[in-house]
């Protein structure tokens, strides 16, 4: 099937995906840190204290996510979507009205919980589960709310903030998570019979069985694919949290680096949909040796980058990256281990990179206060997303073994 048929066949649930995708930018870094400056000012936080509290937060919400995951392995995507739209909602107000550091904590953590944790998760094992033979058409075409989300929102609420109090606009965000909650209700008023409760229409994984979460996390696979999942949410929020001071250290404005992000986005969706095709094509097990590569070029380069020309293609490179990593997880978990309990093991899976959000910031932060500077870092960075890479092949080569069996 063509991907335009594809589309006009399904797309009341590519939508529903996509709105799932783009709310959860309400508890993103990327719309979160653009507050991070009046935050900082009205309570008197300094970078550090700020960067730490974020920490706390997201940790909390990673460690919630192991359990809160597996709800979508028993919930309906329209009536657990709705409750977590309306918890996304409570979240911004909240976040609106917190009057204190120490409850800025509590904020942050139900941000993250119902915004990038939940909201991003749910969307991701709806199209994982509703779709097999296109799960990577599926993926890749709800995974553009988040591009769509990073290029806009930020933008958006910049120029908002030279006007309207920072508090004001999370109660605009609050109103415009409010208004997807009846849009969601109408998309998945036909909603597809969850595959968790409609057996004949699952897709085994390795060697024909339904993987439990228990299974998987005894199998030597999860564990080889941690550092691939922990590597781009953890030193990729880092290179967006510390690019105040990175630009600062290159001597770049920080406006022209900025200026470069319409052209990450661009990249990023290009490579979403050329993944997409390429997993429905090749199947997940051909592309993740690669899907390291591109973080650990784009680091190197824009470690050794001396001016925003160089800057941009490090950016082009990670963008690449950014886009596999939006569509090839959540089809890989499916590919491998099944469809029956894919909310439980994408629940683990997503609570390692949730915590690799939160430990990214922290540690480039606390390097810079020891005399390392974000440049410098990139490079063990870089190390590192190879090593990420070598250990995902050597997993991913044995288990296809499996796989061909099934």
């Amino acid at each position: 099937m063509s991907f335009l048929r594809f589309v006009r066949a399904n797309w009341l649930f590519l939508l529903a995906g996509f709105t799932l995708t783009l709310t959860s930018s309400y508890g993103q870094t990327f719309f979160i840190s653009v507050f991070a400056g009046q935050i900082m000012a009205d309570f008197g936080l300094s970078d550090g204290q700020w960067g730490g509290i974020y920490t706390l937060g997201t940790t909390a919400s990673a460690i919630t996510m192991v359990w809160a995951g597996t709800l979508v392995d028993r919930f309906r995507v329209r009536a657990l979507g709705t409750l977590v739209l309306l918890a996304l909602a409570a979240a911004c107000l909240f976040m609106a009205a917190v009057p204190n550091a120490a409850l800025l904590v509590l904020a942050i953590f139900f941000l993250r919980l119902f915004g990038q944790g939940m909201s991003s998760h749910l969307a991701v094992v709806a199209m994982a589960r509703w779709f097999t033979a296109s799960r990577g058409k599926a993926l890749s075409t709800a995974s553009m709310g988040f591009a769509v989300g990073q290029a806009v929102l930020p933008i958006v609420f910049v120029a908002l903030l030279m006007t309207w109090n920072w508090r004001t606009l999370w109660v605009v965000a609050a109103g415009i998570v409010l208004l997807t909650v009846p849009l969601m209700t109408v998309l998945l008023r036909q909603e597809r019979t969850p595959q968790s409760m409609a057996k004949d229409e699952q897709a085994a994984g390795m060697n024909g069985l339904h993987w439990t979460r228990g299974q998987v996390l005894r199998h030597p696979l999860f564990w080889l694919m941690v550092p691939a999942l922990l590597g781009p949410p953890a030193w990729g929020t880092a290179l967006f949290f510390q690019q105040v001071h990175m630009t600062d250290v290159k001597g770049w404005p920080l406006a022209g680096f900025v200026a470069l992000f319409p052209l990450y986005t661009g990249i990023i969706i290009a490579s979403t949909f050329g993944t997409g095709w390429a997993v429905d094509r090749f199947g997940t097990g051909r592309i993740v040796p690669f899907y390291m590569l591109p973080f650990a070029a784009g680091f190197a380069l824009m470690a050794g980058a001396q001016s925003l020309f160089a800057a941009g293609l490090a950016l082009i490179v990670l963008g690449v990256g950014q886009g596999m990593q939006s569509t090839l997880p959540a089809a890989f978990w499916a590919e491998f281990f099944g469809t029956r309990h894919i909310g439980s093991i994408k629940a683990a899976a997503a609570a390692i990179m949730v915590f690799g959000s939160a430990i990214g910031p922290g540690v480039s932060g606390v390097l810079i206060d020891y005399g390392v500077e974000f440049p410098t870092q990139m490079w063990g960075y870089a190390v590192f997303f190879i090593a990420a890479a070598a250990a995902a092949t050597l997993g991913v080569t044995t288990a296809r073994k499996s796989l061909a069996t099934a």
